[in-house]
């Protein structure tokens, strides 16, 4: 494992910031955490020059933006639970060249957050490759932990999902089966009710690629998944009572609400291929309801999260 990267780790190895998962099982009110997608280190450059196949020879704007985002987190009061990044950590593919320089720059930038704020990774198409293989997923997991896994936070459960072995798993189906036995486990547990397990006050899923953009029913596209694997993905949700879907890849805002479940897309801390600016996502939950804003990250810096947002964490 590469130096340093053990704070950023705890997911991995089932504890929450110290404590063990029994202890986060258990409701205690209103908190909120942080949703950011992309720094995608090496993006802006490539896309500039048109050659976003292969450039990205410069980051040191992804850079700056990643220390701002993570200045601007530090400073929240009060403090976020946990801190999500949902893919594309950098822009170079797995085996190209800057992919190691990337991913230094990445962790140096990303080692000046309050230790109290864990860091949770979530894998990208860019970090795996499109077409992820076995060594590709185990050159993620060695350098920033699993790429499926689940933990509790308050009461709530996460599921954190490698979305692209549900996008194209050709060269690793064995990968695939195991997600998927893992997957249906979780999501049988969340929604059974029994006397030796607290029922979850609510489950949220973190993945890169988002099940659609603005309906469930759109046409296939780069940004979301196959319509048959959206539309089974999304039934198994809502059986198990998952409340929020949160993804990026898209590096602009979009998402909607249908049948009482959120899909939430969020725009990136690196590059924009929209009208949104650099930014994250401010998420506040409460026993009923989960809710979100999109934060720019001089805003954030500026004046913190935003005053109802505020209020419903004093509730």
């Amino acid at each position: 494992m590469a130096e340093s990267v053990d704070i950023f780790l705890r997911a991995k190895h089932r504890t929450f910031n110290g404590l063990t998962e029994d202890a986060e099982r258990e409701w205690t009110g209103p908190f909120c955490f942080i949703q950011a997608a992309d720094p995608q280190l090496g993006l802006m450059k490539a896309w500039r020059d048109g050659d976003c196949d292969g450039g990205g020879d410069e980051w040191a704007e992804e850079v700056e933006l990643t220390k701002q985002a993570v200045e601007a987190v530090n400073q929240l009061r009060p403090r976020p639970r946990f801190m999500v990044l949902c893919g594309d950590l950098v822009h170079a593919m797995p085996d190209t060249p800057f992919r190691e320089g990337q991913e230094r720059d990445l962790k140096a930038a990303l080692k000046g957050a309050d230790p109290s704020i864990p860091l949770v990774f979530v894998s990208g198409n860019h970090d795996l490759g499109n077409t992820p293989t076995p060594g590709t997923v185990e050159q993620f997991c060695s350098e920033w932990g699993d790429d499926y896994f689940s933990f509790w936070v308050g009461g709530v459960l996460c599921l954190v999902l490698n979305s692209q072995l549900f996008y194209d798993a050709s060269a690793c189906p064995q990968l695939k089966e195991a997600q998927e036995t893992w997957l249906e486990e979780q999501l049988s547990r969340a929604a059974a009710s029994s006397s030796t397990e607290p029922k979850p006050k609510h489950v949220l899923v973190f993945q890169h690629i988002p099940l659609y953009l603005k309906t469930p029913d759109e046409e296939d596209d780069y940004f979301n998944l196959q319509r048959a694997v959206r539309q089974n993905l999304l039934d198994r949700f809502k059986k198990a009572g998952v409340k929020a879907v949160f993804s990026g890849h898209y590096h602009r805002n979009a998402g909607g609400c249908h049948d009482g479940l959120d899909m939430v897309v969020s725009s990136a801390i690196g590059c924009q291929l929209g009208g949104d600016t650099h930014g994250v996502r401010v998420v506040v939950v409460t026993a009923d309801s989960i809710v979100h804003r999109y934060h720019s990250l001089e805003q954030l810096r500026a004046g913190g999260v935003d005053q109802d947002l505020r209020k419903l964490l004093q509730a």
